[in-house]
């Protein structure tokens, strides 16, 4: 099977349903709400049409297809600019030193502060990968195209970009760090805040989320053990970010805790280790195993392949990845090493 990533389109959208019914919670990014959704394709349609090199507030949408059947089998997102149209807020886990002469004691205590010092940043988000697809490295492929399509685009990325993974959700859906912080003031489960969240956004957090920090030995034991930690199934999502250059700075989730990780664009790896070139050949047999890219914006297509580098520059591409990007010798594509 042959998979492609691309562009998504609004008649992705029974796909994307689908697969986000799947999710099991936490992926505000990928809601499972046919109008959510619907409007979601059509804010990144908006944005893959503006031809214009400026940062603005944009969302791309990217799927995975298989090429074979049509069938849509994973999706990453991009945004641009976070925090425009919303504050984008997150707690900052940080240590308050105090001394004491009369006890000759120094206390330090763990605090979570509401902030929004990410504001203004990038975000790579949104990335699902349907449970029977999850070999072959097809997540690899998923993730990386937005480095890609970032290096490609540059000009409409931010200097600095996150990704936050998705915190510890129990047996019941649940999650026992918002249970322990910010449930205690909204009188709503986890589910229908991070429902809520994702389809009419934030702004509820502005109002009624406590302003003051947060002391973290004053949370139950649940909730303390899961600030910055990963939900088991995003564990080989964070290392492939550390692989990227990322790295956790004690930014967290304001509702499940899970860890944003942070990097400046230009030294994440896949953007530095990108290479535009021109095609000399599509009949590659041996070479370096890479990502390949071709396209702008609504033609953007992304698949792994083989590439040779000439002397001149210009690079020769197995024969699969040129029928998969329908590309042909002259054009320009960009890569980088898997």
């Amino acid at each position: 099977m042959t998979f492609c990533m691309r562009a998504s389109r609004p008649s992705d959208l029974e796909h994307l349903y689908e697969m986000a019914k799947l999710t099991g919670g936490g992926f505000t990014n990928l809601p499972a709400d046919r109008e959510a959704l619907a409007g979601k394709l059509e804010v990144s349609a908006n944005a893959f049409a503006n031809t214009k090199d400026e940062l603005t507030e944009e969302t791309f949408v990217l799927v995975l297809e298989n090429t074979e059947t049509g069938a849509v089998r994973g999706t990453c997102q991009l945004m641009t600019k976070v925090g425009q149209r919303w504050p984008f807020y997150s707690y900052r886990l940080h240590t308050l030193t105090q001394y004491s002469q009369e006890l000759d004691r120094t206390v330090r205590a763990e605090l979570l502060s509401l902030t929004t010092d990410l504001e203004g940043s990038s975000e790579v988000g949104g990335l699902f990968l349907h449970p029977n697809e999850r070999a072959g490295g097809l997540g690899l492929l998923l993730a990386r195209s937005r480095y890609l399509f970032i290096a490609m685009h540059r000009k409409r990325f931010a200097d600095r970009v996150l990704a936050e993974l998705r915190g510890i959700i129990d047996e019941r859906g649940g999650s026992p760090f918002w249970d322990g912080v910010a449930g205690r003031f909204f009188g709503m489960g986890f589910q229908e805040a991070d429902y809520f969240n994702a389809i009419n956004g934030n702004q509820f957090i502005a109002d009624l989320m406590p302003k003051h920090p947060v002391y973290v030995e004053m949370l139950d034991a649940e909730a303390k053990k899961v600030i910055g930690l990963p939900h088991p199934t995003g564990r080989a999502a964070m290392r492939m970010l550390e692989k990227e250059g990322f790295a956790y700075e004690g930014y967290v989730d304001i509702f499940d805790g899970g860890p944003s990780m942070i990097a400046k664009t230009d030294h994440v790896t896949s953007v530095s280790g990108a290479a535009e070139a021109a095609l000399s050949g599509l009949e590659c047999q041996e070479g370096e195993k890479s990502l390949i890219a071709t396209g702008s914006l609504t033609d953007f297509a992304a698949c792994y392949g083989i590439r040779k580098t000439s002397a001149d520059g210009s690079i020769a591409i197995d024969s699969a990845a040129a029928d998969t990007l329908d590309v042909s010798e002259g054009d320009t594509v960009w890569s980088v090493a898997r």
